[in-house]
């Protein structure tokens, strides 16, 4: 296996126009950070397995479907008999950017147990990638960190993404304790621009990323910063690529998770070890170049690019 990835497995209900009747209308599109990364990197021919749960229920069964369609190993999928489906609802503002409003008190991906992680899966994959979503709750934080130990075991690379969603914790104390956690594990870190200001206090990405270094032996920090772009921090170097601006752009619902799937898929290609400058430009460019796609159209794990679309972006910008 190249990539398992354990957490959320969702339902975005994403705004979809107005009703004849003036009502907003809402679609129902398979999400959940993790899953977006897996869905972008079986597009890119790896790979991947999904650790999780959804409630045994209309929805949890579409999700089980998706995953399975795309191309995604769904062995590690639980199911709950007395929890729902964990649902989100989210916002889109004009500029693409989005709000969230969760169904999840509790939800299904909040239910999976210490037991109910499968070892073996992880014990064969090159990398495990997660999230905070999974750390939110003590049982499923349980499970997070049982599967963590197993990759370590296993000699896998570790990839983090905070991707942090406040409502869900019950303070950004708490918040803040399993992010830091989980900096203390990875050996790729994904983080936006507002979470490493939130996370370091510092204004300025590269004050944020030595707050971080200072404490933390991380080999690969990716900052993504919206319509600014992207850097990668890796020993000594700092790279920036600018963004591929789409007219188009409608919402920014798992732009985040494409660029953290073209990362690995980098990572598998060539490793984590003595990249240059070159090496992380290429893998920025790509990264930011899907990411873009990813911004026109609704929804994320089901439309995720294939690497011909975006090798078609990056040649008209050459």
């Amino acid at each position: 296996m190249d990539v398992v990835a354990l957490g959320e497995l969702l339902i975005d209900f994403t705004e979809n126009g107005i009703s004849s009747q003036g009502n907003p209308l809402f679609e129902a599109n398979p999400g959940g950070a993790p899953c977006n990364v897996l869905a972008m990197l079986t597009k890119l021919g790896h790979k991947t397995a999904f650790i999780g749960k959804v409630g045994n229920d209309f929805f949890g069964k579409q999700l089980e479907q998706t995953i399975m369609e795309v191309g995604i190993d769904a062995s590690g999928l639980q199911k709950d008999d007395d929890v729902h489906t964990t649902l989100a609802l989210v916002h889109t503002y004009p500029d693409g950017d989005r709000d969230f409003s969760f169904y999840r008190n509790p939800g299904a991906d909040m239910m999976l147990t210490e037991a109910e992680v499968p070892e073996e899966l992880i014990k064969g994959t090159r990398i495990f990638h997660f999230g905070t979503l999974s750390m939110t709750h003590e049982g499923v934080r349980n499970a997070t960190k049982k599967a963590l130990r197993a990759a370590k075991e296993a000699g896998a690379v570790i990839s983090f993404d905070p991707n942090l969603r406040e409502p869900l914790w019950n303070s950004l104390d708490e918040a803040k304790e399993q992010v830091l956690y989980g900096l203390g594990q990875c050996d790729i870190l994904k983080i936006s621009d507002n979470e490493i200001q939130w996370l370091t206090g510092e204004e300025d990405f590269t004050k944020g990323v030595h707050w971080i270094l200072e404490r933390y032996h991380i080999p690969l920090i990716l900052v993504s910063m919206g319509r600014e772009g992207s850097r990668a921090y890796y020993k000594d170097l700092i790279v920036e690529v600018k963004p591929f601006i789409q007219k188009n752009t409608i919402e920014t619902t798992g732009a985040g998770d494409t660029f953290c799937a073209c990362v690995l898929h980098y990572i598998l290609e060539h490793g984590l070890t003595d990249l240059t400058e070159n090496d992380l430009k290429e893998m920025l460019t790509f990264a930011n170049a899907a990411a873009s796609i990813i911004t026109t159209r609704k929804g994320a794990l089901r439309v995720m690019p294939e690497r011909e679309e975006v090798e078609k972006l990056l040649s008209c910008f050459n």
